[in-house]
């Protein structure tokens, strides 16, 4: 096959991208979505039954939904079931890629991607994944060796093992409206001006952020309570008892179990609390804005303390561990750094410069590359931690 006859397979192929579950793994199926679409590329969604409706570009693709279920636990019995879900969830998506005859299969993680990236084994359909996290999750560990490429997110991941050699840097991908925050300048606040305080648990809130920042907040020292104005993102059980101790510590903001202008509230923002989720560092970093990360220590493989580390080694945020999150400390953290501007723009700064803002067209790259097989001549090697 010639060069040009290759490029042109690669821009107009049809490509199955597998994706369900989390934001996690939903936002960099949406955005890799939006720029193959610009690039002509027939699409078609295979998820599972948790994920029926996507909104944004992903809800106006072809949709197919699977069976599928995580074999993980002790359970004897829930393990055969999920194992017969999966089976069944493979035999449902080979059908489909029989009959739609895709040049790629794209994976996302997480066990809704398993039985179509089995099938697509099965089906000699080429295949690659993405790894959100610094950590490659176990639907990736398993589904790894028979894919063409492994796309991951971060500089360095760990657990790659032999397939770290297949292993290409491309970035996580963020949405669009998330990626128009990069435009705007950071701005400290200054010693006198109002200061921005976002605080966010992700998609499903963060007990320990919802109880343990607000009475910290309210331990700051009177001037700088005063100046503050506070978006906090919880859990709907700790959205009273929040807004509550704000109003009675005098301090201005919003509470709530969920914000539909979140990319707005993050752009404005002059310090972030956040949880390491692999959405959220790449967020945080595209946006430019200094964060304070408290990694989530019962996540996977612990991947988002590695993930916290990796943007804190680039100089783009402070990590606290949860175990040292007593109000008394955050509320001194707080203090120092909310009146450091020299500070905080030193980690936007480095939040900046650790951003892949080009993830989406690098991961598209990726996929063309694959299907007009000239990997080895686009692409940038990922490091095994």
């Amino acid at each position: 096959m010639t060069a040009r006859r290759k490029m042109n397979r690669a821009k107009g192929g049809s490509i199955v991208l597998a994706a369900g579950g989390t934001g996690g793994h939903v936002f960099p199926a949406q955005a890799l979505a939006g720029e193959l679409i610009r690039r002509g590329h027939r699409l078609t969604l295979v998820t599972d039954s948790r994920t029926r409706a996507y909104g944004g570009t992903l809800g106006e693709l072809d949709t197919h939904v699977v069976s599928a279920a995580s074999p993980a636990g002790r359970n004897p019995f829930k393990k055969a079931f999920a194992l017969v879900r999966i089976g069944l969830g493979v035999m449902r998506a080979f059908r489909l890629l029989r009959h739609r005859a895709p040049s790629l299969v794209v994976g996302f993680g997480g066990y809704p991607s398993v039985p179509t990236l089995l099938a697509a084994r099965l089906a000699r359909v080429r295949a690659i994944v993405h790894e959100q996290n610094a950590v490659i999750g176990r639907a990736n560990r398993l589904l790894a060796p028979g894919t063409a490429a492994i796309a991951t997110s971060f500089p360095e991941t760990r657990g790659l093992g032999a397939a770290a050699g297949r292993a290409v840097c491309t970035g996580n991908p963020v949405r669009s409206d998330i990626a128009d925050t990069a435009a705007a300048t950071y701005q400290p606040p200054g010693p006198t001006g109002e200061v921005r305080l976002l605080v966010t648990g992700g998609s499903q809130g963060a007990r320990t952020l919802g109880r343990t920042v607000p009475a910290a907040l309210a331990l700051l020292p009177d001037a700088l309570r005063r100046r503050l104005l506070v978006n906090l993102q919880c859990r709907e059980e700790d959205v009273t008892n929040a807004r509550d101790i704000l109003a009675h510590s005098g301090i201005a903001g919003e509470v709530a179990a969920f914000f539909n202008d979140m990319p707005t509230r993050l752009g404005a923002a002059h310090l972030v609390i956040a949880r390491a989720g692999a959405s959220t560092v790449a967020e945080l970093a595209v946006a430019g804005r200094p964060a304070l990360l408290v990694p989530y220590p019962h996540a996977t493989d612990d991947h988002q303390s590695e993930n916290a580390r990796q943007i804190s080694a680039a100089g783009g945020a402070e990590v606290i561990a949860e175990t040292a999150v007593a109000p008394e400390t955050l509320a001194t953290t707080l203090s120092e750094l909310l009146r450091d501007d020299t500070r905080l723009i030193a980690l936007a700064d480095g939040a900046r410069r650790f951003s892949r803002p080009d993830a989406a067209e690098a991961l598209a790259n990726l996929a063309e590359a694959v299907i007009s097989d000239s990997l080895n001549a686009s692409v940038t090697p990922a490091r095994a931690a």
